[in-house]
């Protein structure tokens, strides 16, 4: 549980950037996280046409490559208590879900129809993951897949672990972090910091909307695109 979590206004302000967007005020709020704290390796994003997810991290392991080799019943405790892990607040969350094995991973899917349904059911928006996801026809409407592939089997997937530190694609999860994620990738959003990126990204899109105005006019040089710079150092 963290203290005094983001409003529906406030994750609706988040939400109106792209990632990029976000990472770009990051270093205006937090400039010590300009070179981390985001996914740094290559993910496939299953329905980039839906806007960016905001919410929660709610974190697990699993493996797919060999069978859990544990009792049926035990399993099916372990996730209930991941989705209780799920429901718990603050929310909507995110999951992230790191994958354990190593040079076979993404050997099977965890996310698909059924596993979509039911974390869309519970209050989750989405899942970060370097495992891999399948049944794109059928995934809930509007969940979004951002993972290391698409591919056809769930093999011997299994949860090994959850409400645990993760790592997925070079970025550091923790549970309850702050998570904001579009087809460009994700990245965590320090809670002392979250209420004050949206003003910071606006300041960078007026910033950015003089030099882009000035390449549009006729006879732009090197020369104006000067003055165009020193006139975004000016708005503050």
């Amino acid at each position: 549980m963290i203290d005094n979590p983001l409003g529906a206004a406030e994750l609706a302000a988040l939400r109106a950037y792209d990632t990029p967007t976000i990472c770009n005020a990051l270093e205006i709020v937090a400039p010590e996280r300009r070179a981390t704290g985001f996914t740094v390796e290559p993910l496939v994003c299953a329905f980039p046409e839906l806007p960016p997810i905001v919410g929660y991290a709610r974190t697990a392991t699993i493996r797919a490559a060999e069978p859990a080799g544990r009792p049926a019943a035990e399993m099916r405790q372990q996730r209930l208590d991941y989705f209780r892990h799920l429901v718990a607040e603050p929310g909507p969350t995110v999951s992230v879900i790191q994958d354990l094995d190593g040079g076979r991973k993404a050997y099977g899917a965890f996310w698909g129809e059924v596993n979509s349904t039911i974390h869309q059911s519970l209050g989750c928006l989405g899942t970060v993951t370097d495992g891999s996801v399948r049944d794109l026809d059928a995934v809930a409407t509007g969940f979004q897949f951002i993972a290391d592939r698409i591919g056809p089997s769930h093999a011997h997937v299994h949860l090994v672990d959850f409400a645990v530190t993760v790592t997925v694609a070079g970025m550091v999860v923790q549970p309850n972090d702050l998570i904001h994620a579009d087809r460009h990738g994700a990245v965590v959003i320090p809670h002392e910091v979250a209420r004050q990126v949206p003003a910071a990204a606006d300041l960078l899109g007026r910033r950015e909307a003089v030099i882009l105005e000035a390449c549009r006019q006729p006879g732009f040089d090197v020369e104006a695109l000067g003055r165009a710079m020193a006139d975004a150092d000016d708005i503050h």
